[in-house]
């Protein structure tokens, strides 16, 4: 005799509407401060007014303070990926046993805040005039230092990202068998630093703009050193801005939000692109 059996019921109308119910409330958590904030920048006694907008580019420091950030985060890119790329690179060909230490140093600067890291750079900024006046490494002391673009804040940038950078190039290694890529580039008759450009170097693509993006996002974004420091990036231009004009501070956070999230679709976009290549 046969056995009736009853069809199994889906769970794909539930499921779907958790999901909803989650970017419902993700989309309200981030929207609703988002608008109150524009609402804010664009209110006045006698209407709307886009004056906080339209003024920027005229206000003071405005597009110093923003070449300024924007060439600290490109110097900081490329100081990260000229030391972490060959570095993992030679780790992965020639001493995978370095793995471990190579991520604890990388990992480390997750555990110091950016406060007792700027105490330290201003305690090494402050030893070194005193001891080496009459070395030539003191006119070094002064080029970092420099107002017009602080080679210090690069240096405490490359620190804060670190650990950023470090695993979004990790992750993109581990999925990409470096060793047998190169053996046979090398086979072919490239030389290394042909092999690494041309056939690993292109492998590493989205983790390359993984690991710029995040770089980008945390410059843009970082306050705490260039403050203690003394300097006027972006972020502290718009702190200082905020005192004396709400509006227009209001409206260039938005802005510079803005700028990163487009930042992020352009990132998404390329890796679609690439992974659409790859397949096809």
């Amino acid at each position: 005799m046969a056995q009736l059996t009853t069809p199994r019921t889906s769970r794909r109308p539930g499921v779907r509407w958790w999901r909803g119910a989650v970017l419902l409330l993700a989309g309200v958590y981030f929207v609703v401060p988002l608008a109150a904030a524009g609402y804010f920048s664009v209110d006045d006694p006698k209407g709307f007014s886009f004056e906080a907008y339209t003024g920027l580019l005229s206000a003071e420091g405005f597009l110093d303070s923003l070449w300024l950030t924007l060439g600290l985060a490109v110097a900081t890119v490329l100081v990260l990926l000229l030391l972490l790329v060959p570095a993992l690179i030679a780790v992965r060909l020639g001493a995978p046993r370095l793995r471990p230490v190579i991520d604890v140093l990388c990992t480390l600067p997750l555990v110091v805040p950016p406060v007792a890291l700027t105490a330290g750079l201003i305690g090494v900024l402050r030893w070194g005039p005193d001891y080496l006046m009459d070395t030539p490494f003191f006119q070094t002391f002064v080029f970092v230092q420099d107002p017009d673009f602080p080679l210090v804040l690069v240096i405490a940038y490359v620190l804060m990202s670190l650990p950023l950078a470090y695993r979004a190039l990790d992750a993109g290694l581990r999925a990409v068998d470096v060793r047998t890529l190169v053996e046979a580039a090398r086979n072919c008759g490239a030389s290394w630093p042909r092999a690494v450009f041309t056939v690993v170097l292109p492998n590493l693509r989205g983790a390359l703009l993984n690991a710029s993006f995040l770089t980008l996002a945390l410059v843009l974004g970082e306050f705490t050193a260039a403050s203690i420091l003394g300097y006027q990036p972006f972020p502290v231009w718009i702190y200082s801005v905020g005192n004396s004009q709400a509006h227009m501070s209001v409206a260039v956070s938005i802005l510079s939000l803005l700028i990163t999230w487009l930042l992020l679709l352009l990132l998404a976009t390329v890796g679609r692109e690439r992974g659409k290549k790859t397949t096809s």
